[in-house]
């Protein structure tokens, strides 16, 4: 009977649910606790449940599961709690992914560090894309294979047993003592995983920081599908989407945007194209400079995923090692990374280099000749031997639309990966697949970061796909048309609010193609001690972000977003982009993102409502 309630539930639920649960890649911070991401949401949801409430209005009121749906979201979180539900487990214990391979990873990393043991068990054929040798050999995973007819074969162990099983229908799981993890996969849809027993709680936030960093949640539509497949309800097919044509556009659009000539690659998201650029770097490096260290250079106070998942790479091997790099508020990037490659050339280590540019939040852009200079600089190791040259890896997702990488551009001559999260301009906020591209001096590294894009099955999902053949094309003059509100907006604010520091890049550098539509704003403060000024700033930031998002709500949003196509986002990157970065490093500041689409004179009237209150 109650199996019946839950599925009753869930279909009525799906009738009434709001279009932002499959359409949005954002959510409101307004109504979001990150300590209580997920469990909030279903605690809430399951009032509801319990009071058979699936009014549309009640449903768009409950509190943000995930701020960034790859991370989760409202259907993702619903799934995992009407499997768990059906299968009397704790709704923690069950989690999805698009991928079909990281689930299993993210056991594999944490018995790495634990010392532990595993097997991973499975019947008829494991997915095309896991790869033993690879995660045996350069992620350092340790495991036993074996193939089982069916489930009661399972052998004891002494260490982890995980149990993979490939169905059409990823929902349903039997679960047995012996096995620690279930993992069911689905060829087209990604993977459920569910923990099993009280002995293996403490794997739950590890696999969930796995799919919080290194590749994406199940996505919304692929949810969807599995819940009416739940509830036996048929999905319309996806027939009209045509793959390889969208492919091929969505390739040469990059070709285009970037002036580069090398095949791009595209993956679910803009973390997980980062994992595999430096994992693939990483496989390079064992395979080119044998025992040698492999170093992370990272800036310490960049978005919190970036810097995050880097250490998250270096804990797993004692030959990789992240470096700090400071570059923002009033650090030099060049010159940090000539003090830094010094260093490096002489260790003899292999440095690869992470750096946005312009930086967040801070939009600040290196003197990039300078910059160009200091990469390409031939150094000496301690015992004079030539040092192992870096690779700059940059993302550029503040300004996607300039020229790095082509011929004869700036960064031609050295060694460069350049990649973009595509939950902001390329899709103008309509899905979270990012992409990588290489000049010609880069262009062998691509095969081995493929290679690992692959492994982790992390590869952009047709759907997303579509969807950037769909948006790319109007990359470029939405770029233009919103750094224009930008700059409007900018001019504004310098002229009625003087005292506060902004952070934009200059006329000059937008005249070089710099056209970023996102600022930082350091609002003046006042006190008479350090803690007063600071307590007083940080009270103010919120003011001003609440008065605009309550005066305009159907377009300033207090949100994580950036290049969408409407609308005005606001954000404290200490409380949001940076959530993982070291305190003293973080920003307690305003930033700001505006589209080529908002009401610019009414957004003027409401900050200058704000001015007027202090």
């Amino acid at each position: 009977m109650q199996n019946n309630n839950i599925l009753n539930y869930i279909k009525k639920v799906v009738k009434n649910m709001p279009a932002d649960w499959l359409n949005l890649t954002t959510h409101r911070l307004d109504i979001y606790n990150e300590e209580l991401a997920k469990s909030q949401f279903l605690e809430s949801f399951e009032t509801l449940f319990n009071d058979n409430n699936i009014q549309p209005s009640s449903l768009s009121e409950l509190p943000t599961a995930y701020d960034y749906i790859r991370l989760g979201h409202p259907l993702s979180c619903i799934l995992e709690w009407a499997i768990a539900k059906l299968h009397k487990q704790n709704s923690e214990n069950v989690i999805s992914f698009s991928s079909k391979t990281t689930p299993i990873m993210a056991v594999l990393r944490t018995n790495l560090l634990a010392n532990k043991k595993t097997q991973i068990i499975y019947t008829g054929e494991l997915p095309n894309c896991f790869d033993s040798d690879v995660l045996k050999n350069i992620y350092g995973y340790l495991f036993d294979l074996k193939k089982v007819e069916n489930v009661n074969e399972i052998p004891a162990y002494n260490g982890s047993t995980i149990f993979i099983s490939q169905q059409g229908n990823i929902a349903e799981f039997n679960v047995q003592p012996n096995i620690d993890f279930f993992i069911n996969i689905h060829a087209s849809l990604g993977s459920v995983i569910l923990i099993n027993g009280d002995d293996n709680k403490g794997y739950i936030s590890e696999v969930q920081h796995v799919r919080r960093r290194e590749t994406i949640a199940m996505t919304p539509a692929n949810t969807l599908v599995v819940l009416k497949d739940l509830i036996q309800q048929s999905s319309p097919s996806d027939s009209n989407s045509d793959v390889d044509t969208n492919k091929a556009i969505v390739l040469n659009a990059i070709k285009e945007i970037t002036g580069t000539t090398v095949n791009g690659l595209v993956g679910s998201s803009g973390l997980s194209m980062q994992y595999a650029i430096v994992m693939g770097l990483v496989h390079h490096a064992m395979e080119h400079h044998k025992g040698k260290a492999i170093k992370i250079v990272v800036p310490p106070n960049c978005y919190g995923g970036t810097n995050d998942q880097a250490r998250r790479v270096a804990a797993c091997s004692d030959m990789i090692e992240v470096v700090d790099l400071p570059v923002d508020g009033g650090q030099d990037m060049v010159q940090t990374i000539e003090v830094v490659l010094n260093k490096i050339a002489e260790q003899d280590a292999v440095p690869y280099i992470i750096a946005e540019i312009p930086t967040n939040p801070r939009v600040e852009v290196p003197n990039l000749e300078q910059l160009e200079a200091v990469l390409s600089k031939v150094r000496k190791t301690s015992d004079g031997q030539t040092a192992v040259d870096p690779v700059f890896i940059l993302d550029q997702t503040f300004c996607p639309n300039v020229h790095f990488l082509g011929e004869n551009e700036i960064l031609s001559s050295v060694k460069t990966i350049a990649y973009v999260s595509g939950s902001k301009f390329p899709s103008g906020g309509k899905c979270t697949a990012g992409y990588c591209v290489a000049n010609n001096k880069s262009a062998a590294l691509m095969e081995k970061i493929e290679t690992h894009l692959r492994l982790c099955d992390n590869e952009a999902t047709d759907l997303q796909m579509d969807i950037l053949a769909k948006q790319l094309p109007s990359m470029n003059q939405r770029i233009a048309d919103a750094y224009k509100n930008t700059r409007d907006f900018v001019n504004f604010i310098k002229k009625e609010l003087p005292k506060a520091k902004i952070n934009f890049v200059s006329e000059e550098l937008a005249s070089k193609g710099f056209t970023p539509s996102v600022f930082s704003l350091d609002l003046p403060t006042k006190g008479n001690t350090d803690d007063e000024r600071e307590t007083y700033k940080r009270a103010l930031n919120l003011k001003l972000i609440n008065l605009m998002i309550n005066e305009i709500p159907d377009e300033s949003k207090f949100c994580v977003s950036y290049g969408q196509l409407k609308g005005c986002y606001w954000t404290i990157p200490a409380t949001s982009t940076q959530g993982t970065t070291k305190e003293g490093d973080k920003d307690y500041i305003v930033r700001v993102a505006l589209s080529s689409n908002l009401n610019l004179e009414l957004h003027k009237k409401i900050f200058l409502d704000f001015v007027n209150s202090i």
